[in-house]
């Protein structure tokens, strides 16, 4: 399979792995919506000078809102005719515990979580069904969290939008089966990732997300975009459900 067109949807701090799946060799372009949108002529600049076969194209879009999502993927099926595979790789945490967080973050990690994930999947298999894909590739960035609770209050709203990635892939799994669709659903999962993230959740104490990349060896975003390229090496007949990784070091 050529991958004529990977969709990407990426924070800033994961620029990187979206950067380093252009070098899957496959790949001939990679649509990439960024959060916040910064440096694309940088970025692509970046994926050229290291001689990927891809080509990195950024596209900025606010995944909290419907429309602009359905208009990227208008521009791309305009650009590109379309997508091949889809890999949802936004997130976001926000630190709202249960009994005392502030309903605006939790709708917000709500939008980005599980709302664009599924608003992206839909019109990413729209697009596949239009053109006759059979052997596409949709791929969602989930975590840790997503299958484990772990005793720190700002993590747990955010984690129950994680659980509802893992139910949302599944069930992608299973819906494309009764489509009699060979495309697949997979899920990543990581424990630490070396991104913004942790800078997002603490945003009122920076030395406290500092120090979370700190105590331990983290995993890095080549780390993430190698078990992409992983998933995408897999010859057709195999179905790869979840990878759950995490840093050697780490205990939760």
């Amino acid at each position: 399979m050529v991958h004529k067109c990977k969709y990407i949807i990426a924070t800033s701090k994961q620029q990187k792995a979206a950067l380093l799946s252009c070098a899957h060799p496959q790949t001939e372009k990679a649509d990439g919506c960024f959060l916040p949108f910064s440096l694309p002529q940088k970025l692509a600049a970046e994926c050229q000078s290291a001689g990927y076969p891809g080509t990195l194209i950024p596209y900025k879009c606010d995944l909290s809102n419907e429309e602009e999502i359905l208009s990227m993927f208008s521009a791309i099926k305009t650009l590109h005719q379309g997508v091949d595979v889809c890999i949802n790789n936004a997130g976001l945490a926000r630190p709202e515990p249960l009994l005392s967080g502030k309903t605006e973050g939790w709708r917000t990690m709500i939008d980005v979580n599980v709302m664009a994930v599924s608003i992206c999947t839909r019109e990413a298999y729209q697009s596949m069904k239009e053109r006759n894909i059979d052997d596409g590739h949709i791929i969602n960035i989930n975590s840790m969290n997503g299958h484990s609770v772990v005793p720190q209050s700002v993590v747990h709203f955010y984690s129950a939008t994680k659980y509802a990635v893992t139910a949302l892939t599944e069930g992608l799994r299973q819906e494309l089966r009764e489509a009699k669709t060979h495309i697949r659903a997979t899920c990543i999962s990581p424990g630490l990732v070396e991104t913004g993230f942790a800078f997002k959740l603490h945003d009122n104490d920076p030395e406290r997300a500092a120090a979370t990349y700190e105590s331990i060896r983290c995993l890095k975003a080549e780390d993430m975009a190698n078990a992409v390229i992983y998933v995408l090496s897999a010859p057709p007949h195999v179905q790869i459900g979840d990878i759950q990784m995490r840093p050697t070091e780490q205990i939760s």
